[in-house]
């Protein structure tokens, strides 16, 4: 009874009761559509650092700290052994999508045809393993995408890719056929170029040494790489460049090489024993990387081994950074709304209330408790949040699937070229239903101003109200 007559005296105003419920919409809409587009920036931010970085990273203890400055210090000399044992392990073997490893290390690359060098970050990885976390995508958000294979192979340690700023610094823009790419400039000679011709002519001289002569020329433009092995010695190896590949921030586009794991290994240990600075373990989902994480750690203590494990999260500071950002954003965002759908059933209710006065007073005199008039207020704001929440979110979802049947496109940061710019309506059911309750429970504390002042009206004085 009491729902009832709540339900017909929202009817009695139907343009003000129309008003409300959709400004209460308005408020679901703005809350469910911008909270759909933070869950696809997670999703998405998510698949391309696991792309990159895998989900797990098994690093020699002390490494993730301290190894940027001497990776070679830190490598994992029985790598293979253990990757074999993760990968065999009951546990973890199902789970598992990719275990490769990876090889970090720094240097100079020169084109000394030109007579030119850069610092450079290489990243040595096994290219059929890269390949395969270059397509994980577990969530389909870029499902429409088109990769581009690197061009390296697991039988061919000499090829490499560059970042497309290192491969502009080094003068490769004509022979890899780059598009955008100013011609080089030649440099001024001065004093500081007359000082390092002599160290550039002893490390051309390294290179030429090093050179098999029985490459074959049409194998892409040659670089020469130079890095100081585990024991200190310089180390010259030559690679062809079969590629540039934009990286998106410019600090990594203009000093990157993705080469073989081997060429790495080579460069950075010389002849000597073969090391890895990581290994890298990508799963099938998401949802398993906290086992797969207790799983690894009692493996590796009941193996004695001096490692450590690592997440995408811990290895790429920029994903959290990015999620608390939007996620600050969406809590802002509903704050506001919610204001807004508490001041509008405020006002709604309190001309009620007002327009009501005599009934009110009529009510008391029969014998209808204070606490029964203020509970038919209440329910009366809780039945325009409930009307008003459930369009909302009926029109944010048909709002969303029309958004994603655009098309829309944009450039989100860090990555190279057009992303879908496209709002989660699959998984979110946490965020619908959270968003429902929490519009609704706004409009009945809304509600609870007036009703309460409704509920202290004297009898006498509503009686005779005009």
């Amino acid at each position: 009874m009491l729902l009832t007559i709540a339900f017909r005296n929202i009817l009695r105003n139907r343009r003000r009761s129309l008003l409300t419920l959709l400004a209460i919409a308005v408020g679901g809409v703005a809350i469910v559509v911008f909270g759909e587009f933070v869950g696809f920036i997670r999703t998405a931010l998510a698949t391309m650092t696991v792309e990159s970085f895998g989900h797990l990273t098994v690093f020699r203890a002390g490494y993730f700290d301290y190894g940027g400055g001497n990776p070679a210090a830190y490598g994992i000399a029985d790598y293979e052994r253990i990757m074999h044992l993760i990968a065999d392990d009951p546990a973890i073997k199902p789970r598992l999508n990719v275990i490769t490893p990876a090889v970090s290390l720094t240097g100079i690359a020169g084109n000394f045809a030109i007579g030119t060098s850069k610092t450079f970050l290489g990243t040595g990885f096994l290219p059929s393993a890269r390949e395969r976390m270059r397509v994980w995508d577990e969530h389909r958000v870029f499902r429409h995408r088109v990769l581009r294979p690197l061009g390296l192979r697991d039988d061919d340690q000499t090829r490499a890719v560059v970042g497309v700023g290192l491969a502009r610094v080094l003068g490769l823009c004509e022979a890899l056929a780059l598009k955008d790419c100013p011609p080089r400039p030649r440099p001024a000679p001065g004093p500081a170029a007359a000082a390092d011709a002599p160290e550039l002519a002893d490390v051309a001289a390294l290179a030429q040494a090093d050179r098999d002569p029985a490459a074959p020329a049409a194998a892409g433009p040659r670089l020469d790489l130079l890095a100081a092995t585990a024991t200190g010695a310089p180390n010259v190896m030559s690679i062809f460049v079969t590629g540039a590949e934009p990286q998106g921030a410019k600090e990594i586009d203009d000093n990157f090489i993705a080469m073989h794991v081997s060429l790495a290994q080579q460069l950075l240990y010389g002849r000597g024993e073969r090391q890895a600075s990581a290994i890298v373990l990508q799963l099938h989902h998401t949802a398993d990387l906290d086992a797969v994480r207790a799983r690894l750690r009692t493996l590796l203590a009941e193996q004695h081994l001096d490692l450590e494990i690592r997440d995408f999260i811990e290895r790429y500071p920029f994903y959290q950074q990015a999620v608390d950002m939007f996620d600050t954003i969406f809590l802002f965002i509903a704050v506001i709304m919610g204001i807004i759908v508490l001041f509008t059933v405020i006002n709604t209710m309190g001309m009620s209330v007002m327009e009501r006065t005599n009934e009110i007073g009529t009510s008391r005199a029969l014998g209808v408790r204070r606490s029964g008039i203020r509970r038919l207020f209440v329910v009366e704001g809780a039945l325009l949040g409930a009307f008003g929440a459930t369009l909302g979110v009926a029109l944010a979802q048909l709002l969303a699937l029309a958004f994603n049947a655009a098309g829309a496109t944009w450039s989100p940061p860090g990555f190279v070229g057009r992303a879908p710019l496209r709002v989660m309506t699959t998984g979110t059911s946490a965020l619908l239903v959270g968003a429902w309750l929490g519009l609704v429970l706004m409009a009945t504390l809304a509600a609870v101003i007036p009703a309460n002042r409704a509920a202290r009206l004297k009898v006498v004085d509503a009686l005779r109200h005009v």
